[in-house]
C-alpha cells in the first residue's frame, strides 16, 4: 500500500513519543495499564514489516506444505511460496473464501494432526454446515496474548472484574475474551447469555466493572436493570467491550449514557482466530491491529484489486502465527478503512476504522445500496425513538420495498396520534435524505420486538431468493 510523504513525516515526529514509550518499560505496572505489550505494539514500522515477512514466508511454507487445498489453490494459480519476496507479493496469491472453509468441513483445512489440537470452535452454521476451527497450544496462547491486548486498550486491568455476557459454547467470543482476560489478571464472571434479570443481580453483587457482549443486549440489560428499579449507571460498571456485531456511533453514545462507562469496539472472526484482531483504544479512533500476527489489506470489493490506506473496501486478512489452521487471503466481507498513522496513545501498530458494513449483507433496493448500519445511524440520531429496530424488505409486484420497524421511546410516547404522525414523518423524511429512497416506517409500542442474547436478527428479507 502507498505511502506518503505526509506519513513519513508525521512518522519521524512521533519517533520521540515512542522513544518515550520504551523508556517506560523499566517500569512493568506503569507499561501494563497503559499497553500490554510496548515490544510489539509500539514496534518500528519498518522492524514489524520485516517480521510480517519472515513470518508470511513461513505460514505460505506451512499452508502448502501441509494443506492440499491451499497446495491445489497455489498451483492453480501457478505461485509457490518462494515467489514472496516481499509484502506486496502476497498479492500474487489467491484469496480464499467462506464457500472454501464449509467445503473442507470439518479438518480439511488443518495443517496438523489431530492430536496437536487443543481445543475446536466452530461457527453458528445458520446457512449448511458450520464453519470449523482448530487450535494448538500454541495457538491458544497467542489468542489470550492478542485479547489481553485489546481489554488492556479498553482500559481493563487486573483490577477489574469482567462480566462475560456471550454464550459459552462453539461460539469462539466468550473463550476467547474469558482467557484474555484472565492474562491481564481480571476477574472473570462466565455467566454466558441470557437470563437477563440474574445478569444485573450479578453485577451489582459481584461488582462488575467490566461488561463483555454484543452491544444490543447490553442496551436490552440496561432496560431489564431499569426494570428491576435499579438505574444500569448506578451500577459499578466502568468499562464495556462490545463485538461480534456491526453497531453506530449513535448506539455507542445510548451505551455510554444508559450505564455511565466508556464502550469499545473489537474485531474478530472465528475464521481467522475469534476476538483479539483488533480493539479500540481511549481515543476511540480506529481498532489498532495485533499485526505481528495478522496481516490486514483493504481490496475493491468487484475487482478484488488492492486498495491504498485511507481508501474504504473490504477487508482482507492473512494469518501469520497460526499453527492449526493457517489462514491466506481470507475475504472478511467486512467493509472498513485502514491507516497507518501512529497513534495518541503510543501504538504504532495501523488501525482500522469500524467496520461500516459488509458486502453480503448490503441491501440492493431497486438498484440502490444500502447499509443496515445507514438506517442504525439515522434512528439513533431522532429523539423519542428506542435503539431497537428491525428492517423488512419484500416485494410488491416487481417492486422492491424497505420497511422500517423500530420502537417509539418508553418516556416519549405521549399517546397522541399527532405526535406518533409527526414522528413517524420525521424518520421517514431522515431516512431519505441518507439512502435516497422512499423506505416505509413503523413504529412500535415499546419492547415489542424480540430481544436477542446474541446477535440481533436486524434485517428479515423476504424477496424471492431467485430474483422473480
Amino acid at each position: 500500500m502507498a505511502i506518503s510523504g505526509d506519513y513519513i513525516k508525521n512518522y519521524n515526529k512521533f519517533k520521540e513519543k515512542k522513544r518515550n514509550i520504551k523508556n517506560m518499560q523499566g517500569s512493568a505496572d506503569k507499561v501494563q495499564t497503559m499497553i500490554w505489550n510496548p515490544r510489539f505494539e509500539c514496534m518500528d514500522r519498518e522492524e514489524l514489516r520485516a517480521l510480517q515477512l519472515a513470518r508470511l514466508k513461513e505460514t505460505l511454507e506451512r499452508a502448502y506444505s501441509r494443506v492440499p487445498f491451499y497446495r491445489n489453490l497455489f498451483d492453480a494459480r501457478g505461485v509457490k511460496p518462494a515467489d514472496l519476496e516481499k509484502l506486496e507479493d502476497i498479492r500474487k496469491f489467491p484469496f480464499t473464501v467462506k464457500d472454501n472453509l464449509r467445503e473442507n468441513y470439518p479438518y480439511g483445512l488443518f495443517a496438523v494432526p489431530l492430536k496437536q489440537l487443543v481445543r475446536l470452535h466452530a461457527s453458528s452454521g445458520t446457512t449448511g454446515k458450520p464453519i470449523v476451527v482448530g487450535y494448538t497450544r500454541q495457538d491458544l496462547e497467542n489468542w489470550a496474548e492478542c485479547v489481553a491486548r485489546i481489554v488492556t486498550l479498553a482500559g481493563v486491568t487486573g483490577s477489574d472484574v469482567a462480566q462475560v455476557t456471550f454464550g459459552y459454547g462453539l461460539f469462539t467470543g466468550a473463550f476467547g475474551l474469558h482467557y484474555g482476560l484472565e492474562k491481564v489478571g481480571a476477574t472473570v464472571v462466565p455467566v454466558s447469555s441470557g437470563n437477563s434479570e440474574r445478569q444485573i443481580m450479578l453485577m451489582k453483587d459481584f461488582g462488575t466493572t467490566a461488561l463483555i457482549g454484543t452491544p444490543s443486549y447490553c442496551l436490552h440489560l440496561a432496560e431489564v436493570a431499569a426494570e428491576m428499579g435499579i438505574d444500569p449507571a448506578a451500577l459499578p460498571v466502568r468499562v464495556g467491550l462490545f463485538g461480534s456485531e456491526a453497531w453506530s456511533e449513535k448506539m455507542r453514545q445510548e451505551l455510554e449514557q444508559a450505564w455511565g462507562m466508556t464502550a469499545t469496539d473489537n474485531y474478530g472472526l472465528s475464521e481467522i482466530m475469534g476476538p483479539g484482531p483488533s480493539g479500540e483504544c481511549e481515543y476511540k479512533n480506529g481498532m489498532h491491529i495485533a499485526e505481528d500476527h495478522f496481516l490486514f489489506e483493504v481490496v475493491d470489493p468487484e475487482t478484488g484489486e488492492p486498495l491504498d490506506y485511507g481508501q474504504e473496501g473490504e477487508l482482507v486478512v492473512t494469518t501469520l502465527t497460526k499453527e492449526a489452521m493457517p489462514v491466506i487471503r481470507y475475504r472478511t466481507r467486512d467493509i472498513s478503512v485502514l491507516n497507518p498513522m501512529p497513534c495518541d496513545c503510543g501504538r504504532t501498530t495501523a488501525r482500522m476504522r469500524k467496520v461500516t458494513g459488509r458486502t453480503d449483507d448490503m441491501l440492493i433496493i431497486s438498484g440502490v445500496n444500502v447499509f443496515p448500519s445507514q438506517i442504525e445511524s439515522v434512528l439513533m440520531s431522532i429523539e423519542g425513538i428506542a435503539p431497537h429496530y428491525q428492517i423488512i424488505v419484500g416485494k410488491r409486484g416487481h417492486l422492491d420495498y424497505i420497511e422500517v420497524q423500530v420502537e417509539i421511546a418508553q418516556d416519549k410516547f405521549t399517546g397522541q396520534f399527532r405526535d406518533l404522525e409527526a414522528l413517524e414523518e420525521k424518520v421517514r423524511r431522515r431516512l431519505f435524505s441518507v439512502l435516497s429512497i422512499n423506505a416505509r416506517v413503523r413504529l412500535l409500542e415499546p419492547k415489542s420486538l424480540e430481544r436477542s442474547t446474541g446477535k440481533a436478527r436486524r434485517i428479515i428479507d423476504n424477496r424471492p431468493k431467485n430474483g422473480l
